[in-house]
């Protein structure tokens, strides 16, 4: 077998502690290692503001410690792409994984994609989500400033987000079913010290209703029975955020990959699953304790068992050496040194004027991107006289040089027609515009969504279910879907990809991204409170991630 740049000794889906953890051990054995993630880097451990109980480091937060690790892996020659992977053959010598980057092929697999919140199903639940129920304090938090907000569950993440809520509720009530909180001591005394938080124990949410928006809710002391409901105040709303456990990432996961019967991944005592060369690695398997410290043990262990099985098939299968010195420098070298949390708004409001919308690395890897185009696509910029205009005239300029196969030109807003301004929209190499728009630099993650929307225009684009490929292509009803994002949200790419993913294979689909930020008139009409919201035919609002085979059966059932 010859070299193959998307061979790599060992693939590792999931960029949390559990992961990079994996990517540190692998890297450093000298093994060729990709570690793919599909949001952002930390996974769940992001969200807390105060680590304190890490081994040797007195105090940090989650996402300070995993930008360490992820840079201790970069030292040692792993590499990261931002891409979501859409399914998996896992049974043979080499695994191959089929991503929305294209496909890789691993000798070795660790799976360490974590767990994503779990839903409760009181009355309502479903009904308000986005209206004013919420699972992500970091996503949408700012959409409750000044309100009360009720915070449901007694654990570590229901106690961290209660207390990062505090930045914007003007308060907040946690309501814990248990006689007390159900994480450490240590961690729950930190809701004592906090004047807008209160706190019921002992009691439930039974029901969530109102007419357009959340308005009243009513709960109920298990014990006593008693009930009692809250309304909202003059303003006409508050929050519920749902904080209640999680349910493991495994859904996607072939079926071929044993688990237990909540759906968590089975493992040895070395975190092999059934299949040979194929690991797992932190909160989505079967454990007694999840907690960073577990995961990045599981992740250790992961990689240093299955570095003797990657062994084994170098040998069996004749294979050179995959790890290259060269590459890995050049890894290395490609990295920014990160902003401090502290930094990171000032370097954002810097980047345009002194260091530009793209980095080195990323230049490099739109390069490579676009010499697998099959045509060329044009970027349409019909730009008004705002500063986001301005912005996304410089992120416009930046892009020239980058191929040949992409150019852009500036449009007269008098031919934007009922365009909403400022946008960008993509155009056919035979001059048709597909109707995908971007209202905003396509910056934070969602510049994985703009990079996939052009390789989707100029092909050969992301693999399809030929059943999905089927139903999108029946579509003959003009359908408009907004899909209104926050450029810190992990859960929106997804959608965004999804909705421009139909629109590049339908014409009757126009699939359109707006930054809220920049777009607050869109959050009230629309009466957003939590992001993604997927807006359709300016009417129906759909909200949480969607991926390609959810957004087509939406599109079926529209009109």
């Amino acid at each position: 077998m010859q070299k193959d740049k998307n061979l790599y000794d060992v693939v590792i889906v999931g960029a949390g502690p559990a992961g990079l953890s994996a990517a540190i051990y692998m890297a450093r054995a000298k093994y060729r290692t990709l570690v793919l993630e599909k949001g952002g880097i930390g996974g769940q451990i992001t969200i807390t503001s105060e680590v304190v109980n890490y081994p040797g480091v007195e105090k940090t937060s989650g996402k300070e410690l995993t930008e360490h690790m992820r840079r201790q892996a970069v030292s040692f020659g792993a590499q990261f792409a931002s891409a979501e992977v859409l399914d998996m053959e896992l049974e043979q010598d080499v695994k191959v994984l089929h991503t929305t980057r294209g496909e890789y092929r691993a000798l070795g697999v660790v799976l360490a994609t974590g767990a994503n919140p779990r839903k409760l199903g009181f009355k309502g639940e479903r009904e308000f989500q986005g209206r004013g129920v919420a699972y992500c304090a970091t996503c949408d938090g700012e959409f409750f400033t000044g309100l009360e907000v009720f915070v449901i569950g007694g654990g570590f993440a229901a106690v961290e987000e209660g207390i990062f809520l505090t930045k914007y509720a003007k308060k907040v009530t946690m309501i814990v079913r248990e006689p007390d909180f159900t994480c450490a001591k240590s961690v729950a005394d930190q809701v004592k010290g906090q004047d807008k938080i209160e706190v019921h124990f002992n009691t439930e949410l039974v029901e969530a209703g109102g007419e357009q928006l959340l308005s009243h809710a009513r709960f109920r002391n298990n014990q006593t029975g008693q009930e009692w409901s809250h309304e909202a105040g003059a303003d006409g709303r508050f929050g519920i955020f749902v904080f209640a456990g999680y349910v493991p990432n495994t859904e996607w996961i072939p079926t071929v990959v044993e688990r237990d019967r909540q759906g968590y991944l089975l493992t040895d005592m070395n975190r092999k699953t059934n299949l040979e060369g194929v690991y797992a690695a932190g909160d989505v398997c079967v454990k007694n304790l999840r907690q960073v410290v577990t995961a990045v043990s599981d992740g250790a262990v992961a990689a240093t068992s299955l570095e003797k099985v990657v062994s084994a098939l170098h040998a069996k299968l004749e294979l050179p050496e995959l790890w290259d010195a060269q590459e890995a420098a050049a890894q290395k070298s490609a990295e920014k040194e990160p902003a401090s949390e502290g930094q990171e708004k000032a370097q954002t409001d810097r980047t345009s004027r002194e260091e530009g919308f793209l980095s080195g690395e990323i230049r490099q890897q739109l390069q490579a991107l676009c010499a697998k185009f099959e045509a060329s696509v044009r970027l349409d910029a019909y730009l008004d006289d705002s500063p986001l205009a301005g912005e996304m005239r410089g992120f416009l300029r930046e892009l020239e040089g980058i191929s040949d196969r992409i150019s852009w030109q500036e449009k007269p807003a008098s031919e934007a027609g009922d365009r909403i301004l400022p946008c960008i929209e993509l155009v056919r190499e035979d001059g048709k515009a597909t109707g995908i728009r971007f209202h905003g630099v396509p910056g934070g993650h969602e510049f994985n969504s703009f990079v996939i929307a052009l390789y989707n225009v100029a092909g050969p684009g992301q693999p399809l279910e030929e059943q999905v490929r089927r139903e999108l292509t029946e579509i003959r009803k003009k359908v408009n879907l907004k899909v209104l994002v926050s450029l810190s949200c992990t859960m929106c790419p997804e959608t965004v990809m999804s909705a421009q993913r139909a629109a590049a294979l339908s014409d009757y689909v126009e699939a359109e991204m707006f930054d809220l930020a920049h777009f607050p008139r869109l959050k009230e009409k629309y009466q957003v409170m939590s992001v993604p919201c997927l807006v359709i035919d300016d009417g129906k609002t759909v909200f949480g991630k969607k991926n390609i085979e959810e957004m087509a059966a939406l599109l079926q059932t529209t009109g």
